[in-house]
């Protein structure tokens, strides 16, 4: 019997959009007052997405600020509901990693590792059984039994980071978590984040700024552009073509910028004139 070459999908996204809604031009008041006649804005943040990943694949996802990244990792992880379109993690377990997501700031950080690990999926035996861990990867000592709510980012981070690499998912999504923190817990969770996902078994999903990082731990790229993919496929081929993308734009914006200054200088003359 011949063994089958279908490759195993880990997560599917389908003509995805996702659209943000709100009232445009008015104060909380005003807005409260005549939500009947004022119009909604609409911003599509995601405008028909589509990819697969393979099992045990790892994806990094770069672009331009406002071009989606972080739309699509909470889209993947349930925080989002897809205005248009589908997502299918085919029965893999899921958690994400972003500054900002997940605590209930004013619970201590002992009590949200029970949070974040039951709504992961976990059990309270299960959290309790890595729970020496997490706190002593975290490396907060006492901090652990304040409310996160007096944590800085970097003990956030360290938080986060720790509840996620201990209580291993079956595909973990990354937002840029691996740039915060001191030199010290950064190089020890770049070595666990590197063992992690070294598992066949694993997903992961990287978004970051560091095309360094991408090329060292991706095997594909996805470059996200307002909302539209632009690009998906080898890491070198797709960096490569993103960097000379984002320094032809820097060079739009400091000649954009440079006429601008041109142009108040000439205002400024004219004014002095008269």
């Amino acid at each position: 019997m011949k063994k089958s070459n279908k490759k195993e999908i880990s997560i599917s996204v389908n003509n995805l959009h996702i659209c943000y809604r709100g009232l445009k031009k008015f104060s909380i008041k005003q807005s409260l007052l005549k939500l009947k006649t004022s119009k909604l804005e609409i911003f599509e943040a995601l405008k028909g997405v589509s990819f697969e990943i393979e099992k045990g694949k790892i994806l990094g996802i770069v672009g331009k600020n406002g071009s989606g990244k972080s739309t699509l990792l909470r889209s993947i992880a349930g925080i989002f509901s897809p205005d248009k379109g589908s997502i299918n993690l085919h029965g893999n377990t899921i958690s994400l990693l972003s500054i900002g997501v997940g605590f209930q700031p004013a619970l201590t950080g002992y009590e949200n590792i029970f949070l974040s690990g039951m709504l992961l999926g976990f059990s309270e035996e299960q959290v309790r059984e890595k729970l020496k861990d997490i706190i002593e990867f975290s490396e907060l000592g006492d901090f652990i039994y304040s409310p996160v709510k007096t944590y800085s980012s970097g003990m956030y981070s360290k938080l986060a980071f720790s509840i996620t690499a201990i209580l291993e998912t079956d595909i973990m999504l990354i937002d840029e978590v691996l740039s915060v923190g001191d030199i010290q817990f950064k190089a020890k969770s770049y070595a666990k984040m590197k063992e992690l996902i070294s598992d066949t078994n694993r997903t992961v999903v990287i978004v970051s700024h560091s095309t360094g990082t991408l090329r060292e731990l991706c095997d594909e790229i996805l470059w996200l552009h307002e909302g539209k993919i632009k690009m998906l496929g080898n890491c070198d081929e797709v960096l490569d073509k993103y960097q000379e993308f984002m320094e032809a734009d820097a060079l739009k914006r400091e000649e954009a910028k440079k006429q601008e200054e041109e142009q108040l200088k000439k205002v400024i003359q004219e004014q002095k004139k008269k």
